[in-house]
């Protein structure tokens, strides 16, 4: 297993050589990239939609599961190495030092007041909600198929909640910063919600 260095946290760099053509529009909400946008959906939502439907679609358990498979595989790297750069500005990689240690890079465009390189609020809500919900969905595909005794299909459902969580997980990472951002996050939330109910207590008492 791939070690993470400790020193991955998110970097704060500009990216993105490929938008600078269009790093001068002000933020508007329309999608400025209509063939990454529907790629990010299509490749996830396709495989969703012939898990649902394989059994309608064909006999062949094996043409099911290697379509699935291969419409994974082709979102996850559309995912990580285009969408994401081109409609959030956001990007995750790994790379191998030399000597030999794992380095988990997460990185975010660089916000200047003075320039222009916005993310469409379209494109951004297109992104999210696209990698947020499939995940999800594969999640339940999950447990259903485990409760039912599927358990043919386990390996290609937990392939779906492998590929798009590792996606989710690597996003999240770039928005919101290291792991001991992450932590601080939710310990700053649970604190608020623990002094939020005391002050609520101490008033109906």
């Amino acid at each position: 297993m791939l070690s993470q260095d400790s020193n991955d946290d998110t970097e704060d760099v500009s990216l993105f050589d490929a938008e600078e053509e269009t790093s001068n529009r002000p933020r508007k909400s329309k999608i400025r990239h209509p063939v990454a946008s529907f790629f990010h959906l299509f490749f996830r939502v396709s495989a969703v939609v012939v898990y649902l439907l394989c059994e309608l679609l064909s006999s062949s358990f094996i043409a099911c599961m290697v379509t699935i498979i291969l419409l994974l595989s082709c979102d996850f790297w559309a995912v990580k190495n285009v969408t994401g750069r081109l409609m959030v500005g956001l990007r995750w990689w790994n790379h191998i030092d030399e000597d030999g240690k794992s380095h988990w890079v997460f990185e975010s465009r660089k916000s200047n007041p003075q320039d222009n390189k916005t993310v469409s609020e379209a494109e951004s809500r297109i992104f999210w909600l696209g990698l947020i919900a499939c995940p999800i969905l594969w999640v339940i595909f999950a447990f259903s198929a485990l409760f039912s005794f599927r358990v043919k299909w386990l390996a290609v459902v937990i392939m779906g909640v492998v590929l798009q969580g590792a996606n989710l997980y690597g996003y999240i990472r770039c928005k919101v910063g290291s792991k001991k951002n992450l932590t601080s996050m939710a310990t700053s939330y649970l604190g608020k919600q623990f002094l939020k109910q005391n002050t609520e207590d101490g008033q109906t008492s």
